[in-house]
C-alpha cells in the first residue's frame, strides 16, 4: 500500500518554491516527491483516467438501461464510489497506475469516497485545482491521487 503524504517540517507554506506562489513541482508543499511513486498524478493521467470510467459507465449504462444520460452518470457514480472504497482508485485511476489517499493517513473509508465521486460527477469542483494540481474535490475530501 502507498504511503500517504506528510506535511514537510515547518508547515506547508515553508516547504520551499520561489516567491508569487510557485514551488518547484507539484506536491512539494506537501512533502511528495517529484516524480515516480507518490508523487502527484499529472492531468494528463487524471483526464485519461477519467474518460475511462466514463466510457466504461456509457457502456455498462447502454447495455442495461439503454444509454440515457441519468443512468450513465449514476453508474459512473456507484462505480466510483465502490472502487474507490474497495480498491483505493477507479478503474480508469488503477489502469494508469494511480491511487486515492487521505492527505491525513490511514484508510479512505466511506465517507471521502462518497464526497470526491459527487464533487467528481459536477465537474465544476474537479476542474478547480490549486498549486499541487488537487482538484477541490479532492481538498474537500481530503485527500490527493498519486501515482503508484
Amino acid at each position: 500500500m502507498p504511503q500517504t503524504p506528510r506535511t514537510p517540517p515547518g508547515g506547508p507554506d515553508r516547504a520551499g518554491g520561489a516567491a508569487g506562489g510557485q514551488q518547484a513541482w507539484p506536491g512539494r508543499r506537501l512533502g511528495l516527491p517529484e516524480s515516480g511513486p507518490r508523487s502527484i498524478a499529472r492531468l494528463g493521467r487524471r483526464v485519461a483516467a477519467i474518460a475511462i470510467d466514463w466510457a466504461l459507465a456509457y457502456i455498462v449504462a447502454f447495455a442495461f438501461f439503454g444509454g440515457e444520460g441519468i443512468a450513465i452518470t449514476i453508474v459512473f457514480v456507484l462505480v466510483q464510489i465502490v472502487f474507490l472504497i474497495t480498491l483505493g482508485g477507479t478503474i480508469g485511476h488503477l489502469a494508469l497506475r494511480m491511487r486515492v489517499v487521505p492527505m491525513a493517513g490511514g484508510y479512505l473509508g466511506l465517507w471521502r469516497p462518497v464526497v470526491r465521486t459527487l464533487l467528481v460527477a459536477l465537474v465544476i469542483p474537479a476542474v478547480v485545482f490549486d498549486l499541487d494540481q488537487r482538484g477541490l474535490h479532492d481538498r474537500i475530501a481530503g485527500t490527493v491521487l498519486v501515482r503508484v
